[in-house]
């Protein structure tokens, strides 16, 4: 007998299974459809698969197509807080959307100092929520720009923590107190441990961040992290530093050694969560204790893992070979770093100013079909079908609220330094060929994150810009405050992701929103740090790779040169990337970073 071909992402009694678990998530009532299902035999979705096993009867199969139909004509009752369209998200984000760039040349230094607090803006209240107090903050206006050279000159050597010493303290928001609320108070072990004033939802405190103990330049040989009896009670990544990563000023275009830390550090933090990805979060602690990695701080290894903890855990399969310590040998192929490439080649041939089918057309020439997974393989299906977008994020899509577009939205952040609104624009029209509403919005934040990034910006003050253009009452933006109050709230990140596991636990490990709230706590609580955020964003799981290559994108353009990466995270990628998108195989980061300017050339 002919072994039948399983193809993932695609099976419709896969995708009824995830639809109906979408459907609870976004409110719908499915209790007949899902009724119906499960009369029938029908299997719930794969907890971590692409495909459940066996194949089903044709009968049944012919159901799960008939009740998908169904599932997309019920109402919606999240569509006001959560929309799709454009116009109706900046509509949501009222007065947070930041100007774009080029709408900032009449504003007057007051209106645009880079580091102005703007908690006590005019702008009117945030619509309530369900966290009951959320922050109302308008996005960091840059200052005015003064043209700079795009060359940098090479920094010293990082240390081996990755750290940049102590930044000017900046206005931070500390939220009201309770669990969803964490205390205002400054975190255990906070040299001042000084209370916060009471503060309204319309009126944020405006506070200082305390100051970190004076730099020490440290050796750039790593000692061994502690291991698994010592404890660690920091959590993953250390202690929080305070002072605020970057900040340096406003910089337009990124220069080629911003481009090319962004492009080292998004394949770094990848790299570092590809052999835990699909492992539960039990699993990812106890692979690194057995090796004396945890806190986390450097490369998974398979050496001195017991032989019944490997067994019982064992690494990402398609990733265990060339992803741990012993046997990295140049950036191995990941669709985190596969989707950046095409962005650029996006930008090289239609320009910022394309259309949602460009991105379409770009991937039927240069993307395999194989290599794309979960919404963009359905999509990718769907053209082929001839559905057009932006029904090819609806149709029969499941997965149009995971992560996948917000990995696709570095590079719309990359392109617009300073200007979180353009680069969220740019983003929105990549991501509606696959997602909707969460999914869309992760990756505006992303870019508007990235934006204020490459403009001078903070690591708070940019999470503040890419909060900015994400709509205050849909899931996302109550989960990213909500995990940025945890990091501020808990020195032990440990305790932060148990909470964030707790609270958002019931989505699937790719959804957009915790993976979301999980990046934000990591950067928050490293400080922008580099080595810090690519351990704290790997060790919360869910989606590692993907939560690491970002974290160490937006780190890596904090830090703004590739020598300022500590060695040991950038040595063993060889400059050398593998990837499937067709005459790039091989590509060196040096000259990724080439193109990306190169992209944005008249």
């Amino acid at each position: 007998m002919t072994e039948r071909l399983r193809v993932t992402w695609v099976q419709p009694e896969d995708l009824l299974g995830h639809e109906l678990r979408q459907a609870s998530e976004d409110g719908r009532d499915a209790t007949a459809q899902a009724a119906t299902w499960h009369a029938s035999g029908g299997p719930p979705s794969p907890p971590r698969a692409g495909a459940s096993s066996p194949p089903p009867p044709p009968a049944l199969r012919a159901l799960a197509l008939t009740l998908l139909d169904e599932l997309a004509e019920l109402p919606r009752p999240l569509t006001d807080r959560e929309p799709t369209p454009l116009p109706a998200i900046t509509q949501a984000c009222g007065n947070t959307w930041p100007k774009p760039l080029h709408d900032r040349d009449n504003d007057t230094p007051a209106a645009t100092a880079p580091h102005a607090d703007t908690s006590r803006a005019s702008a009117a209240p945030e619509p309530p929520s369900s966290d009951n107090h959320p922050p109302s903050t308008t996005a960091p206006q840059s200052a005015p720009h003064t043209p700079k050279s795009t060359t940098t000159p090479p920094p010293p050597r990082a240390s081996a923590g990755g750290s940049r010493g102590p930044g000017t303290p900046e206005p931070v928001w500390e939220p009201p107190g309770s669990d969803d609320h964490p205390s205002a108070a400054r975190p255990t072990g906070n040299p001042s441990g000084a209370s916060e004033p009471p503060s309204s939802d319309n009126h944020p405190p405006s506070t200082t961040a305390p100051q970190s103990a004076p730099h020490t330049p440290k050796s750039t040989t790593t000692p061994p992290p502690p291991p698994a009896s010592a404890g660690g009670s920091w959590g993953s990544g250390g202690p929080p530093p305070v002072s605020g990563r970057g900040g340096a000023g406003e910089q337009t275009p990124l220069s080629t050694h911003q481009s090319h830390a962004a492009w080292l550090g998004r394949a770094v933090g990848c790299l570092l969560g590809k052999p835990v990805e699909k492992l539960e979060l039990p699993a990812i602690r106890a692979l690194a204790r057995a090796t004396g990695n945890w806190p986390l701080n450097t490369w998974f290894t398979a050496r001195g893992v017991p032989a019944d903890l490997a067994a019982a855990h064992p690494w990402n399969r398609r990733s265990a070979g060339n992803s741990l310590a012993e046997n990295i040998d140049g950036m191995p192929e990941d669709d985190d770093l596969n989707y950046p490439l095409l962005n650029v080649l996006l930008l090289q041939r239609y320009g910022r100013d394309f259309r949602t089918s460009d991105v379409a057309q770009l991937w039927l020439d240069q993307l395999p079909a194989g290599r794309t997974f979960t919404a963009e393989r359905v999509a990718y299906r769907n053209l082929l079908s001839g559905i057009e977008p932006p029904d090819t994020a609806r149709h029969h899509n499941p997965f149009r609220e995971w992560i996948g577009a917000a990995i696709r939205a570095d590079v719309h952040g990359w392109t617009h330094p300073g200007d979180p609104a353009s680069a969220a624009a740019q983003a929105y029209r990549d991501a509606t060929l696959t997602h909707t509403a969460n999914g869309v919005y992760s990756a505006m934040f992303v870019a508007g994150t990235i934006a204020a990034a490459g403009g001078g910006a903070d690591v708070h003050d940019s999470l503040r810009a890419g909060l900015s253009v994400v709509p205050p009452r849909s899931r996302l933006a109550q989960a990213v405050r909500r995990a940025i109050r945890l990091a501020r709230a808990h020195t032990d990140f440990d305790t932060v992701v148990d909470r964030l596991h707790d609270a958002h636990g019931h989505y699937h490990w790719v959804h957009a929103v915790p993976n979301a709230a999980l990046l934000a706590a990591a950067l928050t609580h490293a400080d922008g740090d580099f080595t810090g955020s690519i351990c704290r964003a790997v060790s919360g799981g869910w989606d590692t790779d993907s939560n690491g290559a970002t974290a160490g994108s937006v780190a890596g353009l904090l830090a703004a040169h590739p020598d300022r990466l500590p060695e040991r995270w950038t040595a063993p990628l060889k400059n050398r990337l593998a990837t499937s998108v067709v005459g790039f195989d091989g590509i060196g980061f040096d000259e990724l970073a080439r193109l990306t300017q190169e992209a944005l050339r008249p």
